[in-house]
């Protein structure tokens, strides 16, 4: 543990990607197979404990500190709200061991003293806990309490991890990410497949990592001649992978999650195709011949369903829209123009056609003026704008600025009022920065929608002392506010849904300015919304 330790304190206190990179190169260089594959596991985002396996609840670590530090619960309170990290608070109520515990490793701590009591009852999983809290030096206490509450942020990213191991072992970048998409077991024996410089028969079902488009903040005639650039409709699907290799055919998600058995229709599709290939695009809940796909909560149907039945793949039938070809018969095309990519999913699937696999299409406006005219007409089409694509980009994985954009049609926006806030995490942790905002039904204000981004450092500051001085009530970590402060709120789109009280659903939704001028009597009212939705 003292070294993943070391690490974790060497990782918060640099600022430097290179020096972060250097730090995991040694890390993984000189820890033991066992250890080095749980930091993998923490690093990329992996927790040890979860809803099915309950290890230390939140509430159960705060009564055990107050009892084994002699704290009074309101004074554990008081230090959690000034630290802002339950993790860190934790391990500042607990003293140094005048004698410390022998070490143990980090495997050692996970697979034999944590795993072994989750979901025993609680005096058992007290008992363990306060024993590792009162052994244990601050900075390893520290990140044994960040492994029980899952905060494990440390400035670093899963790439950056995968550039670590890339930079240590030769392996390229995309062989490594690739081998780590979905769900994996940290174990040596897995350390070892990801390394190694064969091909494994395991990576014939992985996809390749996913390309991703950033936003387009600039006019689109700043990209040179529209002729350079190929147009796709941006579709509000499931961005997804189909591969068939060898016959066999596997079906990921952005996500890195396997969606195999979800969309029969889409993996029936990919079978009856005489050629091995990996296709990139859009899965879409889309009915026969109509002119444009159902709304995204059509889609979300399905998603819930492992296996669905006749009766789901009538009424949300799905098919997948394509725009890029990334392996044909064992080639690897990645490297190619994306013109030349485009040229060849064209001839694919015009040899092969089914609507179940479906070509997106490209759109041809006369110069970037008549492209933004288009771009205007999207949510009539059921889109969400324009994906720009550089004809000669090749593909590459993760998000890569210059060669795809994603040129969104102006956010939907509403007026809504602040009802609840609750503070950040990391960086934020001491700051209320998480809100939740409510519309008029009637005389009564529902909640529509959380958001936690739009607001610059000052404005956050400001809300934030607003925050603390007007507040109603508590529910834990959250308090409710005096109705009054308005907000203008953009989101992507709105679906009705009955899962939610106030009857619809808005999609990704942020803060586009704080309302000084408008009372909260004059927000918007739910009937407004639900006009809104598809």
């Amino acid at each position: 543990m003292k070294r993943f330790a070391a690490l974790y304190q060497e990782l918060d206190r640099s600022t430097a990607t290179l020096d972060k990179r250097a730090a995991l190169v040694t890390y993984f260089r000189d820890a033991p197979p066992r250890d080095a594959a749980w930091a993998l596991f923490l690093l990329a985002g992996g927790k040890i404990t979860s809803a099915r396996s309950k290890i230390a609840a939140v509430d159960e670590m705060r009564a055990w500190v107050a009892d084994a530090s002699n704290t009074p619960t309101w004074l554990v309170e008081a230090s959690y709200d000034q630290v802002g990290d339950l993790a860190e608070t934790l391990a500042l109520l607990i003293p140094d061991p005048e004698h410390p515990a022998p070490e143990r490793s980090l495997a050692d701590w996970i697979e034999h003293v944590l795993v072994p009591v989750a979901n025993s009852d609680e005096a058992q999983r007290r008992e363990v806990i306060v024993s590792a809290w009162l052994g244990l030096p601050f900075d390893e206490r520290l990140v044994f309490n960040k492994m029980l509450t899952g905060s494990l942020r440390v400035g670093v990213s899963q790439r950056m991890v995968q550039q670590a191991l890339a930079d240590m072992s030769g392996i390229p970048i995309a062989r490594i990410a690739q081998r780590m998409m979905g769900t994996w077991a940290p174990s040596p024996e897995f350390l070892t497949k990801l390394l190694s410089d064969e091909e494994l028969p395991e990576d014939r079902q992985q996809p390749y990592p996913f390309f991703l488009a950033s936003p387009l903040e600039a006019e689109a005639h700043t990209l040179g001649e529209i002729d350079e650039w190929m147009l796709e409709w941006k579709w509000d699907g499931i961005r997804a992978q189909l591969i068939r290799r060898r016959g066999e055919v596997a079906l990921w998600s952005r996500g890195e999650e396997r969606l195999d058995g979800r969309f029969p229709e889409v993996e029936d599709a990919a079978r009856a195709l005489p050629v091995d290939c990996v296709l990139d695009g859009e899965l879409l809940a889309w009915q026969g011949d109509a002119d444009a796909p159902m709304p995204f909560s059509a889609l979300q149907t399905r998603i819930q369903r492992l296996k669905p039945g006749p009766k789901w793949l009538a009424e949300a039938p799905v098919r997948m829209l394509v725009y890029d070809l990334l392996e044909l018969n064992g080639e690897d095309l990645r490297e190619l123009p994306q013109l030349e990519r485009r040229q060849r999913l064209e001839a694919l699937l015009r040899a092969h056609p089914d609507p179940r696999l479906s070509l997106s299409p490209i759109v041809r406006p006369a110069d970037w003026n008549d492209a933004a005219r288009l771009r205007e007409e999207s949510r009539a089409r059921g889109v969400e704008g324009f994906m720009l694509k550089r004809a000669s980009a090749p593909y590459q994985g993760g998000r890569r600025r210059g060669d795809w954009w994603k040129w969104k049609v102006d956010p939907l926006t509403i007026d809504a009022v602040l009802l609840y806030a609750q503070a950040g995490h990391g960086r934020r942790s001491t700051l209320y920065t998480d809100y939740t905002f409510g519309v008029w039904d009637e005389d009564t204000l529902v909640p529509v929608a959380k958001a936690y981004s739009g607001l610059d450092d000052k404005e956050i500051l400001a809300l934030d002392r607003w925050v603390r001085a007007h507040t109603r009530e508590r529910f834990g970590p959250v308090r409710s506010v005096d109705a009054v402060q308005v907000f203008e709120l953009g989101f992507e789109g709105v679906n009705i849904s009955k899962r939610h009280k106030s009857g619809v659903a808005v999609r990704f939704p942020r803060i586009l300015r704080w309302r000084h001028d408008k009372p909260a009597a004059e927000a918007d009212r739910l009937d407004t919304l639900k006009a809104m939705a598809r």
